[in-house]
């Protein structure tokens, strides 16, 4: 299993997991778009830059309804003839946009199968409907996706132990946040319960998991005014240390390339 990303940020997010392995190319195995929040033209010229064809993703899974991870999902869909997954809150909340489009449901707990992959999806706390962030696992390695989410939860920790490899938000600096020029409404929604992770509260799900089986880390959704790839990858080696397997960062113009689970 490998997984790449597009881009992640404030700006559109979206995550391709393929069950194909080593140096196989994406399309040798089933291939799951998480979230697109970038307009049609933009994901496919990014999708092509990883070496993928628009055509080989079997599936969309929605996390929750904020334009920069579902903004695109449904033209996508359209365009390619592909189901989308997303929980009933969410569905609620974009339902206008998804005309003749095969949408099916998901929910905490229950897992759902694309293909060769599974995945399973959990409750988070954030300012959505009902949004949640998904497992992947094609049988063997298992890749934790968590973005968009307020605070440590007991919840979400176990969901995430015994990854292979794990997405993680780290998406302020309390300090910078603070700084800011930002309205203070903004700086409150941000750093709340219900808003994104900072720094530090990544560094904390770090410590809490079972690390186990654990082999490679990426710092995701980083804020652009608000963070810097140095500070988040120092709060994931203040946990892991500087000799940890690998650790990386997502960028909101390029994600990153193919990486192996």
């Amino acid at each position: 299993m490998k997984f790449a990303s597009l881009g992640s940020g404030s700006e559109g997010n979206a995550l391709l997991i393929s069950a194909a392995a080593g140096d196989q190319r994406p399309s040798s195995g089933t291939t799951v778009m998480l979230d697109c929040g970038f307009t049609l033209r933009e994901a496919e010229k990014r999708m092509l830059r990883l070496g993928l064809d628009p055509s080989d993703v079997s599936g969309i899974v929605v996390t929750h309804e904020h334009s920069d991870h579902v903004s695109g999902v449904f033209k996508f869909a359209r365009r390619y003839r592909i189901p989308v997954w997303l929980s009933y809150g969410t569905w609620q909340a974009v339902a206008e946009q998804a005309n003749d489009v095969d949408v099916r449901f998901c929910a905490d707990g229950q897992k759902l199968a694309i293909g060769d992959l599974e995945l399973s999806p959990y409750t988070v706390p954030h300012d959505a409907r009902e949004p949640v962030q998904y497992v992947a696992s094609d049988g063997d390695r298992r890749l934790g996706v968590l973005t968009d989410a307020g605070q440590p939860t007991a919840h979400l920790v176990q969901a995430l132990d015994a990854c292979d490899a794990l997405l993680l938000e780290c998406n302020h600096d309390r300090d910078m946040l603070d700084r800011s020029p930002y309205p203070a409404f903004l700086k409150r929604r941000i750093g709340g319960d219900y808003g994104h992770l900072a720094n530090d509260a990544s560094a904390e799900i770090l410590r809490l998991l079972d690390k186990s089986r654990l082999k490679r880390v990426i710092g995701a959704h980083l804020s652009q005014q608000n963070n810097t790839p140095e500070l988040a990858r120092a709060a994931i080696e203040s946990v892991l240390g500087t000799t940890f397997g690998e650790i990386g960062i997502a960028c909101q113009e390029e994600g990153f390339a193919w990486l192996d689970v």
